[in-house]
Order: C-alpha cells, then structure tokens, then sequence
C-alpha cells in the first residue's frame, strides 16, 4: 500500500475565531495532538495540544454550544467522583473565548455532591509552530520544548514566535442552587490556598506555595495542575489563557468593532433569522487587517486554511454585505488596490493592474502536488473584475463620491489589465495558464487543479476561459465605463465597446445543446472548444448584462434541472455529467456562496420558482449544521439522506458562507437602490415564498433603512435619505 499525506477532516471539529487567531478542537472541547486540531494564529499553529484530565481521566462530554460570537462552551461529566447515585453530581463547563493575540479558558467545576469531592485537574499542552500548509498537507511536525519563566508560565519560541501559557489564580465558588450551578464567590478549596500555578522544567516538579503546579512531561508535553476540593453543593473556576507574539504576522485583528449595521429581522421562517444571527457571529470574527495598515478592514477567506487575505473571496464577501454599509467595501477595496499589480512576474502571476490572489507570511507550499506560492500570490482570473463591480456596486449603494474618486487610479489600472494583459492569446476572451508549473492550475473561484471537466469527465487543459469570467470582464467594462463617465474621466466608450464585442463572441462560441436545452459552457479549452459540462458557473452570468432575456431564461431552465437543483443548494456540477462526484470539491458538491450568487441572479430577473428552491436547500442545510453553513457540503441528492451530508475538509466558519445569509435577505425583501441615479427598487420574491420579512436598519448611503415583506409579497420601506424615489417592481 502507498503512503501518502491526507488532508485533515474538519467536519467534527468545532471552531472558534477570532481573526487572525482560531482554534479547532473535538465537539468535547480537547484539542488533541491529531489531524487539525488546535489554536492557530497567522498562519502557525500556536498550541498543537490541550488535553484536560481529572485524576489522569477525561470527563466524559455530552454537549457543546456557542457561548459567545468569539466563544464556545463545552459541558462534560466526571461520573467516578460524588455520590454513587445514577445522576451525575460532577460536572465541569469548559469555556473557551478567543481573543486579540490568543485565548482565554474557564474550567468550571461543579458538585451537588453530598459529600466533599477531592480530585485533581490537570492540562496537558503540547506547541509545535507548525505553518498551515504542513497541517493542511497532513505532513509530520515536531512538538517543541517549553520553558519556564514567571510563576505559572509556559512559553514556546520558534521562527520569530513566542506562545505564552500561564496559568491564572483559582476563584472559589458559592453554593449551588436555584441558579443552574453557576458559581459565584465562595465555598471550594482549591490546593492549599486557592493560588496560581508555577513553573518548571525537564520534568522536574516545582510546587507553588499552594500546591498547585506547572511541569514539562518530557516527551514535548507542558502540564497545568491544579488539585482541588469541593465542599458538598459547591463549585470552582479555574483559568488560564494564552498570547502570542507574533511580529512578523502580516493580518492582524481590527482595533473597532464591525462597521457593518446588525439589522433586526423577523421572519415567518425563523431559520433566516437564526442563519443571519450565527453568520453575522462569525463574520465578526472574521475580520482581518494588514499589520501596517489596522484601519482597513476585510474578510479573512476561512478557518483554518484561509483565515487571511484572498482577492476573490474578500470581495464576493463584502460585496454580500454591502445592504450592511458600504465601510466594508470601501476598506476591501483600498486594501487589495494598495497591492495591485504593477509589474510582470510570472513566478507570482503579478501583473500591472491586476488584483492579487492571497496574501501570507512565508511561500505556500503543499507537499505533494508541486504548488509553491509567493507570499504575495496573483494567481486569480476573476478578482480584478470582481474589484471593478464591487466600487461600482458600492457606489450605487451610496459609497460617498471622494471615496470613490480616490479609487479611480486603481479602477482605470484594473480596467487596463482587461486588455492589455488578460488575452494572452488574442481571441477576445478573459483567460488563465500558470506558467510558471509552481502556481494554480486553475484560477477561476474552482481552483482545484479537476475542476474544469468535460460532460464525458475527461480534464479540459489550459489556457482556459471561463463562462462567468466573461461576465464578469462585460460587467465590469460596463459599469466601469459608468464610473468613469461619471467622474469626467476618460475612455467610457472604449469599454462599452469592449463589452458588446465580448457578448457577441460568447454568444457565437460558448453555447452547447444538452439533453434539456442549449447553455453555456463551463469554459473553452486551449483548442478553443466548449467545455461542455452542465456547471453552476453559468448561474454568474445573471445580472451580468452579458445575456439576452431569451438567454436567461435558458439559463434559469438549465440551473432548476434536478441534476444540478437535486441536492440542498446548486450543485457545482450536474449529476449527470461524466466528471460528478458528491465530494468533489467543485465537481458536484455545493458551495453555500456559489448558491447565494446563482439565487441573488435568479431573483433579481423574477425567476422565483427557481430561486426559492435553491433558498430552501439553503436553509436546510444551514439548520443541520447548526446555522454555521460550511464552506461546501456534499452533494447528494436530498432524498439519499435525508439530510445534507458534510464535505469532510469543509473550513467553517467561512466569509462568503456566512455573507450567503446577507443575500437571502437581500432576496427576500428585494431592495436594490441606485443613489447616484435617485432610485431605490423594490423587487421582492414574487409571492413571497419565504413568507413575511422585515429587516429593520438595513443602509442605504450611510442612512438606516427599514424594510418589510407581507405574506402576499407587498413591499414597503421607509427612511430613504432625502432625494431618492421608490421604484416598485413587482
């Protein structure tokens, strides 16, 4: 049998972020020396190990819940102390909150016990500094060796890293009572004096005055003691946290709090609700800041492989967002045109104008598969347009005019990229090859290196172009020409030029017929054929501008077929196609933000019978997972489980996953303004298929705007800013 690395599973694991730092630990709080788990902080695995024990025993878990947006609460058992009773009289709550640099930990412990309960709580640690490529990769890592400094510290050093552990004072704990065993001040014993814990090393002991301990096992373990006892009906909380020093981390945590409004909802459908409340958690979370620059807040990508700067999904996530506020845009958009290309370089697919792909520390490199990324990575076809429609979206929702003129250098670059540098071959189309064999096969947003498949399975081979890539690139020569022509800028014309000769040539060269009726292709090969595997891609192309009304019906038909609807959300590839596969990673799982794109196109051109299916599966899968929708799930049919399955490497919580619950809203009440026109849309849901929905302090140009949905589908909305007219459209 050959060995190979496998990439971790993430699927079971339960995390809590607060960017750039994560954690990743069994559904009973531990986080074992195996797969995936641990604390991560800019791209380094900073504690590898946290293994609490009673008496050398793990309590037994029975559940686990959020405890806070940046927190987690895990409740478990310790059956073999306190009465001999069928009940349990232990219990211990761990709760786990991330914060700036690192963590904080409570162990709660708590006896109803009728008589007093002596054990010993310890934690083992383990810190290894691991990069995430070697995690990701399933590769093997070296546990380090701690040190001991002050009284109850730990500490770690490597490649520029410090981790500090310490162990803080016990606090004693009242009776139990009527309050669900909170603890309160007073009635434990813990060591001799309820005191912190001390340190040593190489295994030599060290008691503290109180008798709790610190000790290095000797096998790259660290240790935590803490003996205590509880007199009957009383409880004890024990803490320690740790910090990481990390200087040379290029994302750090944002100084303010989010920007972004948290709009009241009422649904008829409370899943929506409880969808956006868990998303707008984790989106909290997620947000990032360039070290250099704090100010200028984006979305980290995803926990864990991500969780820092990525063109394409940073845009698409504050794109979601933007009846939220138009500040995280704004802040999106300075970032990513701060590092915009401005130079050739095909070791990092640089080149002048074009929007970068990742951002990291060091070179990415995963073992096995010969990718080698720069830490400045550019190896995306779609995030420079996706750059250009995101200023012009943010724009019309009410971006103010001196924000948006600081941008148009970097527009009038992005805008340059298109012709100058992303028709390598000449034929008009927007296309992709990594020359340099150390980069991304493939740089659409399916960017595994099989995601481009004919309808037979067979691969498609570079330079590709993408079908919703050309929508993307007419989009954004139209709006961009809207952005220019309204700021006195030159060249509007040129690019809507560009744009009808574009539509023209993809309505000569990428339509296909298949067994329901004629479609776009997934992509043209390098021969220039139609790859024509029936694909969620298509599904961008709405609300582009690219297609006739004709068209997009075609596509709306193509997109409901049970091939690519049968599951809980748009499969990425139809199941009747020779390359499908339910755990492919984009050749027929589903994507939640690839299913919110299709459903936002859908509904805004009035396919609503379409587009409330693809929301129901949605909100199907948002309830099985806890209404933290991962990154991708399986795509089975709905009727093989029942449920929908989970991808097993699937990063959760991941930005355009959870912004997917913006769009749903989005959808549902159909607000769609255009400030610098002096309009606002109404186009809700014909027959409102998600039932009645209000969303109290949505924005428009910076104003809290209300709007409601009755269950016949009636619209209303209230406190437009001055000046803007409502245009109903249903």
């Amino acid at each position: 049998m050959t060995n190979r690395h496998l990439q971790p599973l993430l699927h079971d694991l339960v995390g809590v972020v607060l960017a750039p730092t994560s954690t990743l630990s069994g559904r009973d709080g531990q986080i074992r020396p195996a797969g995936v788990q641990g604390v991560f902080h800019a791209d380094a695995r900073v504690l590898a190990r946290a293994e609490l024990l009673v008496d050398g025993r793990e309590p037994e878990s029975i559940t686990h819940g959020t405890d806070s947006p940046h927190g987690a609460r895990f409740v478990s058992l310790v059956r073999w102390l306190g009465d001999g009773t069928p009940d349990p009289t232990v219990r211990i709550d761990r709760i786990r909150r991330m914060t700036p640099r690192g963590l904080t930990e409570e162990i709660r412990v708590f006896s109803t016990a009728t008589a007093p309960v002596r054990a010993e709580i310890s934690l083992d640690l383990g810190c290894d500094l691991a990069p995430i490529e070697v995690v990701k990769s399933g590769g093997a890592t070296v546990d380090l060796e701690a040190k001991s400094g002050a009284p109850g510290q730990l500490s770690w050093t490597g490649d520029g890293i410090t981790v500090l552990v310490t162990g803080e004072p016990a606090v004693t704990g009242a009776t139990i009572g009527a309050s669900a065993g909170e603890p309160a001040v007073s009635g434990a014993t813990i060591g001799a004096s309820a005191g912190a814990t001390t340190g040593t090393v190489n295994g030599t002991g060290g008691g503290a005055p109180d008798g709790t301990v610190a000790t290095v096992v000797g096998d790259g373990t660290a240790r935590l003691v803490w003996p205590i006892e509880l007199a009957p009906r009383t409880s004890a909380v024990l803490r320690w946290r740790l910090l990481v020093d990390d200087p040379r981390a290029v994302v750090v945590t944002p100084p303010a709090e989010p920007a972004w409004s948290r709009p009241e909802v009422r649904a008829d459908d409370r899943r929506l609700t409880r969808l956006l409340d868990r998303s707008l958690d984790d989106l909290r979370g997620l947000r990032l800041a360039e070290a250099g620059n704090p100010q200028d807040v984006f979305l980290g990508a995803g926990v864990p492989w991500f969780l820092t700067l990525f063109g394409r999904d940073s845009l698409w996530a504050a794109r979601m967002m933007l009846p939220l506020g138009t500040d995280l845009a704004a802040s999106t958009l300075r970032v990513l045109a701060r590092r915009q290309g401005t130079k050739i370089d095909a070791n990092s697919g640089e080149a002048p104008g074009k929007i970068m792909h990742e951002l990291r520390r060091d070179e990415f490199t995963v073992a096995g598969n010969g990718l080698h990324l720069p830490a400045a990575y550019y190896g995306t076809v779609d995030a420079t347009m996706l750059w250009v429609n995101l200023l012009h979206d943010a724009w019309r929702w009410g971006l103010p005019d001196n924000e948006v003129a600081d941008l148009l250098p970097a527009l009038e670059a992005a805008l340059g990229w298109l012709t100058d540098h992303a028709d390598a071959d000449g034929d008009g189309f927007v296309e992709y090859v990594d020359t340099s064999g150390r980069g991304l096969a493939n740089q659409g947003w399916k960017d595994s290196f099989d995601s481009v498949r004919f309808r037979d399975g067979s691969l498609a081979h570079a330079p590709i172009a993408l079908a919703e890539v050309q929508g993307y690139a007419y989009q954004a020569a139209v709006q961009g020409a809207a952005l220019l022509d309204a700021f006195g800028r030159p060249g509007a014309q040129r690019w809507l030029d560009y744009a009808g000769t574009l539509a023209a040539r993809f309505r000569d060269r990428f339509w296909v017929d298949g067994h329901d009726g004629p479609y776009p292709a997934l992509a043209l090969d390098r021969d220039k054929r139609p790859v024509d595997s029936l694909t969620s891609n298509i599904g961008h192309l709405l609300g582009t501008g690219l297609l006739t009304a004709d068209e997009s019906a075609q596509v709306a038909a193509a997109l409901a077929t049970p091939g690519l609807a049968g599951g809980y959300g748009l499969r990425t590839m139809s199941a009747t196609d020779g390359g499908f596969s339910p755990l492919s990673y984009h050749c027929g799982s589903i994507w939640a933000h690839d299913t919110a794109i299709v459903i936002a196109g859908l509904a805004r051109e009035g396919y609503t019978t379409p587009a409330a299916h693809l929301a129901e599966g949605l909100l199907q899968a948002a309830e099985a997972f806890d209404y933290r929708l991962p990154e991708l799930i399986s795509g089975d049919d709905r009727a093989t489980l029942g449920r929908p399955a989970p991808y097993p490497a699937a990063c959760q919580p991941q930005a355009w996953s959870a912004a997917a619950a913006v769009v749903l809203l989005q959808a549902a009440v159909g607000l769609y303004p255009d400030v610098p026109a002096g309009v606002v849309r109404l186009r809700p849901l014909h027959g409102a298929p998600l039932g009645a929905v209000s969303a109290r302090r949505l924005r428009v140009a910076g104003a809290p705007v209300d709007v409601s949905v009755d269950r016949a589908g009636v619209a209303t909305v209230t406190g437009l800013p001055a000046g803007l007219t409502v245009l109903d459209e249903r």
